[in-house]
């Protein structure tokens, strides 16, 4: 009996580990996502620190910097040579933030959140999965881990400010593509005058199931709709987002192109792509 028990628990103990453990999905059909890209000033104190298509943003300020995003697990190393080719020490990042809370965003939290003993905030809807590295997620929900859970030190809430130095942050909630995708709204500046930068989480819808076959989403539908309409009334001067490719950065930045902001006031592409994901988001609901 008592070898009984111990097989038991010696079994059981095995699949709590195996659940535990951190499985990146595979992103060979996103060379793009890895491929390194020569970090820049976008705007003012706003820098681009990402990879060709998983875009991280660094915000400096005069109390220490913010870092939005970081891309797959294996970019830790090219995000803190891209902050320290622009200048800058990966210790004095004092915040870190996500659009989402998917793996090709969260991958590299953890480690760097280790090395800069940074605040993790992250929006309540997302806050459980970053905690738990990707277990809750609605869509990618498994047996494994998608990315190494993150201590979130600060729970966000639609509208709330984030502060640091001289910046303050607007969270801006919009959710769908995960219950806690999030949006930042703030100004930054240069000397020749203030910017109104948006850094969009675009509402792509990344299940192929129904909605109404979503059951750990009940509020999936309505969320969508919040969103896509909440991001339409959107006022901004430069925009960009979760994906290089969603915002052209590709087209709008070469490597070594002269500083431009104007480069990414291109306000009709976001309307544009909005309304696309309006129709995306209307067919889906119709094919009910």
């Amino acid at each position: 009996m008592k070898r009984t028990l111990f097989l038991l628990f010696f079994i059981c103990n095995i699949l709590i580990v195996q659940a535990q453990k951190v499985v990146e999905p595979s992103a060979e059909k996103h060379p793009e996502w890895s491929r390194p890209f020569p970090p820049f000033q976008i705007a003012g104190n706003l820098y681009y620190v990402g990879t060709a298509d998983l875009a991280c943003y660094l915000i400096t300020t005069s109390g220490g910097n913010i870092l939005i995003n970081t891309g797959l697990a294996s970019s830790e190393t090219q995000i803190i040579a891209n902050i320290k080719a622009l200048g800058f020490r990966i210790t004095d990042t004092k915040i870190l933030l996500t659009t989402q809370a998917h793996f090709d965003h969260m991958g590299a939290m953890a480690a760097i959140k280790k090395v800069t003993k940074a605040k993790m905030m992250a929006d309540e809807g997302d806050a459980a999965v970053v905690a738990d590295g990707g277990l809750s997620d609605y869509d990618l929900k498994g047996d494994v881990r998608t990315f190494t859970p993150v201590k979130v030190d600060r729970i966000l809430h639609n509208g709330d400010s984030i502060t640091l130095g001289n910046m303050k942050l607007t969270l801006l909630h919009h959710p769908g593509h995960t219950k806690g995708s999030c949006s930042y709204l703030f100004d930054v500046k240069d000397n020749k005058r203030s910017y109104r930068a948006l850094i969009a989480n675009m509402p792509t819808i990344v299940t192929d199931k129904k909605f109404s076959a979503i059951p750990s989403y009940p509020g999936i539908a309505n969320d969508y709709a919040y969103t896509l309409k909440a991001m339409k009334g959107l006022k901004f001067d430069i925009w960009l987002a979760s994906h290089g490719s969603q915002f052209d950065l590709l087209g709008k930045h070469k490597p070594g192109s002269p500083y431009n902001p104007a480069a990414f006031a291109d306000e009709k592409s976001y309307y544009d792509e909005i309304a696309e994901l309006q129709a995306e988001y209307d067919k889906k609901i119709a094919a009910k």
